[in-house]
């Protein structure tokens, strides 16, 4: 028997006799009647309030809008699935990066980096949260924790208002990366301190008709 074997063995026999767990009670809400439209206003007002800075577009405005919050960027990296004609109007003196699990940017040069254009899987509006779920359009964990400015796509039709509605839509088996806003916190004397944990620019495209 393997040590895991053991443990698992004693905890199975120490709980042998432990009471039935009850059911849980789901009366909380599981569903909202918001049109698309409430749901963007809702989320750009919560992201907004967390320092966020957002654009609301159609899609064929996407490379537009996405070439302007990379402006002042001299480097960029995207994962391999990103849809290229998002970085249509990247300007060509901007150095771009791809990324993936085959050939991933070590951290070290992902510090260099100055943003990341990801996708996104689900947005939960009540609470401003984006979420990430590591599919091929939103790449690795760590490019979206170490550059300086995330530049992060919403599809309106990925944008539900509770988060009992976005759990569905994820797929459990990912790493997933939840972002309410630019990485930030509070020191002892409660000074905002940004770019602890993260980005501290995040920059949300949000694309209407999409």
């Amino acid at each position: 028997m393997s040590a895991r074997d053991e443990i698992m063995s004693r905890i199975r026999t120490a709980l042998s006799d432990a009471p039935a767990a009850p059911e849980v009670q789901r009366t909380y809400r599981r569903t909202s009647e918001l049109t698309r439209e409430q749901l963007i206003e809702q989320l750009v007002d919560r992201l907004v309030d967390y320092k966020a800075r957002v654009d609301v577009v159609p899609a064929a405005e996407a490379a537009a809008a996405i070439a302007a919050r990379l402006a002042a960027a001299s480097s960029y990296v995207v994962p391999a699935g990103l849809d290229e004609a998002w970085l249509a109007a990247v300007p060509a003196g901007a150095r771009r990066i791809v990324d993936s699990p085959e050939q991933p940017t070590s951290v070290a040069d992902l510090d260099a980096i100055d943003a990341v254009v990801t996708a996104s899987a689900v947005s939960v509006s009540e609470s401003g949260t984006i979420i990430l779920d590591g599919s091929a359009a939103q790449g690795r964990r760590a490019i979206s924790l170490v550059p300086d400015t995330h530049v992060c796509v919403v599809a309106a039709s990925s944008i539900v208002q509770l988060l009992p509605e976005a759990l569905p839509r994820l797929d459990i088996s990912r790493p997933q990366t939840w972002i309410s806003g630019p990485s930030a916190t509070s020191d002892i004397e409660l000074e905002r301190v940004e770019g602890v944990h993260g980005p501290r620019n995040l920059a949300v495209v949000i694309l209407a008709d999409a």
